[in-house]
């Protein structure tokens, strides 16, 4: 049926470059026609706090996994309610706002806009427009700031934005055109999620083998002493990680990002096994002296661990790119050990329980370096550690190969979703005729069916929280 989409018979020029050519028959209006901003007050803060990204829009911060910082406090936030579009003035240009469908607060620097009463402009309608990438083009384009970081989106100039507005009609036979779209789209997603989480199961079980009984088919084994870890081989210890390794914590500044500076691996840089600093933020070098005082300079090797948020999450550094540790990670590193050894066995399910048993009843997520220190490390002779990781890096590349091809078809799927979506509420495809043909039982289903969302949107969440 996608497939079956046509254009709209008749065009206008909109008079915007940006907008170009709109269906003959849309409105099109200035934002505070349909919107007035609104600045209600928390009396008591006991409201549900309300979380705002540009991947899954407005939704409760407990369904989240957002370690940012917490205020004491939520008496002052701002209030929204059912159908209110609510924009992180922050980063509005990376379309981090959304049509909340839930009461409750939001941080007082968001912008709150509570439709204006006649104005035709359906909740579910607005959502999809105003999350577009052409829209977020525009409030890029309209926000004000030093540079892409400190850019905010202030109300007079997002009530100045004009607003495509199809008939009523049309904008609800375009929400449940999107539902049932999404919802093909979604199920696709989820499938090929099912067999990465199957193959990366697998994975694991080859790691933790690997890590903890070591490769060889026969091989005598030893009580551990350890109750997570009954038996290791006879030639293993059982070592606290301080007492192979090195930990130097970061340095606990705070300091300004810049566009072109020294890059900082954080939290997002330390998802995968290897260091990955193509996102990274950035500072100037005088703060990055400070930064790797008290020989906290990384170097090729080191070990890059995440102590909050994502905890556990563990990278090595492959890169002779000069950078500097940023929040919450610190740096492990040996003179005799190998590193790729102990990065797998900090991947190990092994050492998920471990971690699991230290975080119960845990408020944050998140550990000490001392906690880090003590960690059990199962430590082989230094030459069976390099056949070891040998063994993985040769055996685990079949599942990243099949796993990359499978991500690679998930964003594949996310980009026609995103195409599609923008397509349609700009109306470069009119949707009236297809919709008809639809059932009205499935799209029931999924107009309340949660749109797939990406692996690592919490993480990324981080980035578009106030």
């Amino acid at each position: 049926m996608i497939g079956d989409l046509k254009p709209y018979a008749d065009y206008r020029d909109s008079g915007l470059d940006w907008l170009g050519s709109i269906p003959a028959h849309w409105g099109l209006l200035r934002a505070k026609r349909l919107f007035r901003e609104v600045d209600e007050r928390s009396k008591t803060g006991k409201e549900e706090l309300l979380s705002v990204s540009h991947l899954t829009g407005v939704t409760p911060r407990r369904l989240k996994n957002v370690t940012m910082f917490m205020a004491e406090s939520n008496v002052g936030h701002k209030v929204c309610r059912p159908g209110d579009l609510v924009v992180n003035t922050l980063w509005a240009w990376m379309a981090a706002l959304g049509v909340t469908r839930h009461a409750g607060i939001v941080s007082p620097a968001y912008g709150v806009y509570r439709p204006v009463e006649g104005g035709g402009m359906l909740p579910a309608f607005a959502d999809h427009l105003l999350r577009t990438p052409l829209y977020a083009a525009e409030y890029q384009r309209r926000s004000t700031g030093v540079n892409s970081s400190r850019l905010r989106l202030y109300p007079e100039q997002f009530l100045r934005m004009p607003v495509l507005l199809p008939p009523p009609d049309e904008q609800a036979a375009i929400v449940r055109f999107l539902a049932w779209a999404n919802g093909r789209l979604d199920r696709a997603i989820r499938a090929k999620r099912k067999v990465i989480a199957l193959l990366t199961e697998q994975k694991q079980a080859i790691i933790n083998r690997a890590v903890t009984r070591g490769i060889a088919e026969a091989v005598q084994l030893i009580p551990s002493g350890n109750s997570l870890l009954e038996h290791i081989p006879a030639d293993w210890e059982l070592s606290a990680l301080r007492r192979r390794w090195q930990v130097l914590d970061c340095k606990h500044l705070t300091v300004p990002f810049v566009e072109n500076g020294t890059p900082l691996a954080s939290v997002v840089q330390v998802r995968n096994f290897t260091l990955d600093l193509s996102s990274c933020k950035r500072t100037k070098p005088e703060w990055f002296r400070q930064l790797i005082e008290g020989d906290r300079r990384p170097k090729r090797g080191d070990l890059i661990y995440c102590r909050n948020a994502s905890v556990g999450s563990c990278a090595i550094v492959d890169t002779d790119v000069e950078f500097a540790m940023g929040q919450d990670v610190c740096l492990i590193r040996s003179r005799d050990q190998n590193q790729r050894f102990l990065n797998y066995v900090l991947h190990s399910p092994f050492m998920k329980r471990q971690l699991d048993l230290l975080l119960v009843g845990s408020t944050f997520k998140r550990i000490n370096v001392s906690d880090i220190k003590a960690l059990t490390i199962p430590v082989p002779p230094k030459v069976e550690q390099d056949s070891i990781c040998n063994y993985l890096d040769t055996e685990l590349s079949r599942f990243d190969v099949a796993t990359g091809r499978i991500a690679r078809e998930i964003d594949l799927l996310r980009e026609y979703r995103t195409r599609l979506i923008a397509g349609v509420v700009a109306g470069t495809f009119d949707v009236r005729t297809v919709v008809k043909t639809l059932p009205d039982e499935e799209v029931a289903d999924l107009l309340d069916e949660p749109v797939d969302e990406a692996d690592d949107a919490d993480l990324v969440d981080e980035a578009t929280e106030a």
